[in-house]
């Protein structure tokens, strides 16, 4: 071995190299050599060596989650809680509401913001960073949109479960700290939190989280599919690759992601609001007659009061009296 390492080291002859997947044969570029490459060597070149990544088995946190499609395509989903510094490195070392509900969340939002010193969503800048640094990599947004999900929240909702959770929103005063918002990535005690949610808001659990599981499912299979290498030519055979996705969700996410899988699924019947129901229409029209007849009786209570404080000044009380003496009462 010592004499070996003591050779001067001689100049290796190019090697072809074989791309998996591609049948061509692809020029190793030798450190120190001319790099007078065509723009389709250096492509193939480029893409060998994501290949060759992509063989190579990452060693993954226990945040993440791998998923196998039917054509050999993998999909890391990597479980993040939204306020958590940690789940920001994850996804780098992986490569990875409707009116007053929507202001009711952001002023929770605010609280944990305040709390714990740091935005929600760090996560989420951290990949699409990431993702920039990937070459062929895209980059999308996968998840339901915010107004269809609010709306559906709304309308399942009943009226005393709106006021319900209006009111523990509200009221949200207690001390929050990292450990805490590192703990919620344990899905022991994430189940355990999901479970008093399921108990208390049965129907808000269905439409924020559990339907989220199916689109977000529902996205990240339809970005693992095998994906079509660039020819050359139009003469050149159509080769494909398994494609890699790695998907950055919420941690509570994950159970439903994994369970919905290799199921059929339809996200049209969870992308509609349904209509309000007969009583919801009457309680919302309950809601505004007495939000208007409370704001009338203020605005009446409001202009007694300031007529009778206008009326107790001095100025007004010497105006009223010139004026009774030039216009006597008849």
């Amino acid at each position: 071995m010592d004499e070996q390492e003591d050779q001067p080291p001689r100049e290796a002859d190019p090697e072809p190299v074989v791309t998996s997947g591609c049948s061509e044969v692809v020029p190793r570029v030798l450190p120190g050599e001319p790099q007078n490459l065509s723009d389709v060597d250096a492509f193939k070149l480029l893409l060998e060596m994501k290949l060759k990544r992509r063989r190579a088995r990452p060693s993954l946190p226990r945040t993440v989650t791998e998923l196998v499609a039917e054509d050999g395509s993998r999909v890391y989903v990597v479980g993040t809680a939204h306020f958590s510094d940690d789940s920001k490195k994850d996804v780098v070392k992986n490569g990875v509401m409707s009116g007053l509900m929507q202001m009711l969340l952001l002023k929770v939002s605010a609280h944990i913001t305040e709390q714990l010193g740091m935005a929600p969503g760090g996560e989420f800048r951290e990949a699409f960073k990431e993702a920039s640094k990937v070459p062929f990599c895209k980059f999308h947004l996968g998840d339901r949109p915010i107004p269809v999900t609010f709306k559906r929240a709304i309308a399942a909702l009943s009226f005393w479960q709106k006021v319900k959770l209006a009111w523990g929103l509200c009221f949200l005063s207690d001390p929050i700290s990292k450990d805490d918002v590192e703990r919620c990535k344990q899905k022991d005690l994430l189940e355990q939190m999901m479970a008093e949610m399921i108990g208390e808001f049965p129907d808000l659990h269905r439409t924020i989280v559990s339907e989220r599981d199916v689109y977000l499912t529902y996205m990240l299979r339809q970005a693992a599919r095998r994906l079509e290498l660039p020819r050359a030519s139009d003469a050149e055979p159509r080769k494909c690759v398994p494609s890699v996705v790695v998907g950055v969700v919420g941690m509570g996410h994950v159970p439903g992601i994994e369970k919905n899988w290799t199921t059929d699924l339809n996200i049209q019947e969870i992308m509609t609001v349904p209509p309000p129901s007969v009583s919801g229409r009457a309680s919302r029209l309950a809601l505004k007659a007495a939000f208007l007849g409370l704001l009338g009786y203020g605005l009446y209570w409001m202009g007694r009061r300031a007529t009778s404080l206008v009326l107790s000044l001095p100025a007004a009380q010497y105006c009223l009296q010139k004026a009774s003496e030039v216009w006597p009462r008849k």
